[in-house]
């Protein structure tokens, strides 16, 4: 937590003396892998963010759904009585 707040406050000239401490521990040679080294952890770490955010959101929303088929209503006929022709003689 410290070291945070200590790269935070760096000023120019902490900066410089800083960088001249790694440029002697580590060499002129090797500052560009660590460099790029340390540009690819950074893009992983960005890409792993913004899966795990768009994980988050896609179970935030809900799904969607399929709509039901419409079922077609039932229409009953209507009851018409069947002529009884022994009833009703025709003229």
């Amino acid at each position: 937590m410290y070291l945070l707040g200590f790269i935070n406050n760096l000023s120019g000239f902490d900066g410089i003396i800083l960088l001249l401490i790694v440029l002697l521990l580590f060499g002129a040679k090797r500052l560009p892998e660590l460099a790029r080294g340390l540009g690819s952890a950074i893009n992983e770490f960005n890409k792993a963010k913004e899966d795990v955010h768009r994980q988050i959101t896609q179970a935030a929303e809900p799904s969607p759904v399929a709509p039901a088929t419409p079922v077609p209503p039932v229409i009953e006929a209507p009851v018409v009585p069947h002529p009884d022709p022994e009833q009703h003689p025709k003229a």
